[in-house]
């Protein structure tokens, strides 16, 4: 599997597994969105990994919580890895108005009032960045 699909997959794996599938779409777009925007990194790997393993500077919490990422659902990373192809490709898309961020309806960042919130897909919120 090529390294961006791969990062893109794990992405949506570990982010969005649990989520309907319009979820899941949104979290691969989001990354998408990121890697298109020159504020962000270049690529969905280097969008993935931005803050590096520490805790509280990392972008996706799967990265920097300290578990192996080794999807062990198959049905669940098949799903995932499928999603993350088309998204890619722009075959699909949940319309999300160019968001780049986004968090669980049960978490509160500091950052959510400083952007536009554009969508609310199963149990996250997507938001528009300055």
């Amino acid at each position: 599997m090529l390294p961006e699909l791969m990062c893109l997959a794990l992405a949506v794996y570990y982010e969005a597994r649990s989520e309907p599938l319009m979820g899941q779409v949104a979290v691969a777009e989001v990354v998408l969105n990121r890697a298109e925007d020159s504020r962000y990194p270049d690529t969905a790997c280097e969008v993935v990994t931005q803050g590096g393993t520490s805790r509280y500077r990392c972008q996706f919490s799967y990265y920097c919580d300290g578990k192996p990422e080794a999807p062990k659902n198959k049905h669940a990373w098949r799903r995932a890895v499928a999603i993350a192809k088309l998204a890619q490709n722009g075959v699909i898309s949940a319309e999300l108005s160019g968001a780049t961020h986004y968090h669980a309806s049960y978490a509160s960042p500091y950052w959510r009032n400083q952007f536009t919130h554009v969508s609310t897909i199963g149990q996250h919120l997507f938001y528009t960045g300055h």
